[in-house]
């Protein structure tokens, strides 16, 4: 009952923040924009996107190998694939990283390997995220002298500091353990312990994890790109540094678990920073409207994918003895 009033309440959050949005814009100027709009900047925005969702797949399989689970890519394809449909309904990428996590740890009964290299997925695109935008402000600071950018680009760099402290610092480890060293914490405790070994194994694995990192760099560049040409499309030219260093915030606050899929809490946050840059309200909601209807395309793709795909999900995962 719990979880079903969580969703709830986040379809709730959505609706009323796109609500309240669209109190706020000329509705008329907003939807002439998006008709009106330059088609080849749209496509081409659309296909470097799908660009984006074949590195994160690309990225995920490497680490699933590094985590000794040989699965194919098609396998992994799938998965992913489920997990773009999910997020579209569920709280925001979470969502769709705990179903993928859920359909293969059920394919490889290897919960605690796969639930791991799901972790350090997103990890390995959020230290890209906070790379592109500490850079972006390094090299753009004379157009965006901000504070709360500035201050949301430093919160983004200490979160990413208490991560990997989390994650790799056996110091912080023994702490948190420690912390839950109630009886009644149990499960958590050793819910973490066995995380902590699956993400340590990566330590030794440096080219592995330096070639991940280079595609989420990737993945974290084809963003700012993708709502640079959409900003095109409908007449907004401004410095591409501001999509470099406003994407990464909006992208980091959009993960949080408030709103289904992000609705409402993209939209919100793009007029909110894009404003700093003198972009009407209207044109910045137009933007952010076009990005979601390119998700949601993705997602329906994801989501035929998923269905299609029953028989062959149903196939055991047989893995080789070790030698």
């Amino acid at each position: 009952m719990k979880k079903i009033l969580s969703i709830f309440l986040r379809f709730g959050i959505s609706i009323v923040l796109i609500a309240l949005l669209f109190r706020q814009v000329d509705v008329k100027s907003l939807f002439e924009m998006i008709q009106h709009s330059n088609k080849l900047y749209l496509f081409l925005s659309f296909v470097i996107m799908s660009g984006m969702y074949i590195l994160c797949i690309f990225r995920w399989h490497m680490l699933l190998k590094g985590a000794g689970i040989d699965l194919s890519l098609k396998r992994v394809t799938i998965s992913s694939a489920g997990g773009y449909f999910f997020s579209l309904f569920l709280p925001s990428t979470i969502g769709g990283d705990l179903m993928r996590s859920i359909d293969l740890s059920a394919h490889t009964k290897r919960t605690k390997e796969v639930v791991a290299t799901v972790l350090l997925d997103r990890l390995s695109g959020y230290i890209a995220l906070v790379i592109v935008a500490v850079l972006a402000v390094c090299f753009g600071w004379q157009l965006v002298q901000d504070r709360t950018v500035i201050l949301s680009v430093v919160i983004l760099a200490l979160v990413l500091f208490a991560m990997l402290a989390v994650f790799f610092n056996k110091f912080i480890y023994v702490k948190i353990n420690k912390f839950f060293g109630s009886s009644g914490a149990g499960k958590i405790r050793e819910t973490i312990k066995d995380l902590h070994q699956e993400i340590h194994v990566f330590r030794h694995k440096k080219w592995l994890i330096f070639n991940n990192l280079l595609l989420s760099f990737l993945v974290q560049m084809i963003g700012p790109v993708t709502s640079y040409l959409i900003a095109l499309a409908i007449g907004i030219k401004i410095s591409f540094i501001y999509f470099l260093v406003f994407l990464p915030i909006i992208g980091a606050i959009t993960m949080l678990p408030i709103s289904i899929g992000g609705l409402g809490v993209r939209d919100a946050t793009m007029i909110y920073f894009f404003a700093k840059a003198g972009i009407a309200k209207d044109a910045a909601f137009a933007m952010s409207l076009i990005n979601f209807g390119m998700v949601i395309i993705y997602g329906a793709l994801g989501g035929l994918i998923y269905v299609l795909t029953v028989r062959h999900r149903r196939l055991q995962y047989n893995q080789s003895p070790p030698v």
